[in-house]
């Protein structure tokens, strides 16, 4: 009887350390979607595009979530995690550029930003540095994932003038304080580093 609640706890446990996981690679696996999604024409399109981009958000919230209440993270998780993050940001970004729906610099400002963190994370974390998420990062991710849905869905489909144009603004923002939070963080690797 031990034996079998043993194997029943661990078999929960298992399951509990995959679902963030599953929840991970689903996120990458539905970024080609999301990439095909902007090749469909009329309002579909936009609606597909939006409806992934804000089910691959939730994932992302809710993968983190789990792993942090059932104390389940795992090496996988820390590493796919945030890569799973800034392919969606970075390939829907590169499609809103690429339909002239966002400027070229904001766009490249964010993702030099994060391939620049990223790095810096990489680096410190080998020699057992943390580098926590600042608020104003968070403020930065809450801009841009809101400007970005803003776009995807555009005018026709939230039928609010030049809604647009506040996602366009919304992205600059994002981009600003892309800008600051990319120093900050440079700024306390560098202390590490030297």
């Amino acid at each position: 009887m031990a034996t079998h609640a043993h194997t029943m706890a661990e078999r929960s446990r298992s399951i509990r350390l995959s679902i963030p996981n599953i929840l991970t690679v689903l996120r990458i696996v539905l970024i080609p979607i999301l990439v095909m999604s902007f090749y469909l024409t009329g309002k579909i399109a936009h609606y597909t595009a939006a409806g992934i981009f804000i089910f691959a958000s939730i994932t992302d919230f809710l993968d983190g979530y789990l792993a942090r209440t059932w104390r389940a993270q795992s090496n996988f998780g820390r590493v796919l995690d945030p890569i799973a993050d800034k392919l969606l940001v970075a390939a829907t970004l590169m499609m809103l550029v690429h339909l002239s729906q966002v400027d070229v610099l904001p766009a490249l400002a964010i993702l030099c930003r994060e391939i620049l963190v990223s790095g810096l994370r990489e680096y410190l974390a080998e020699i057992k540095v943390a580098m926590p998420v600042s608020r104003l990062s968070k403020v930065k991710t809450g801009v841009q994932m809101v400007a970005i849905v803003i776009l995807l869905l555009g005018d026709e489909i939230l039928g609010v003038p030049h809604i647009g144009q506040v996602g366009r603004i919304a992205i600059w923002i994002a981009a600003l304080l892309t800008l600051v939070t990319g120093y900050a963080y440079l700024k306390k690797g560098l202390q590490h580093i030297n």
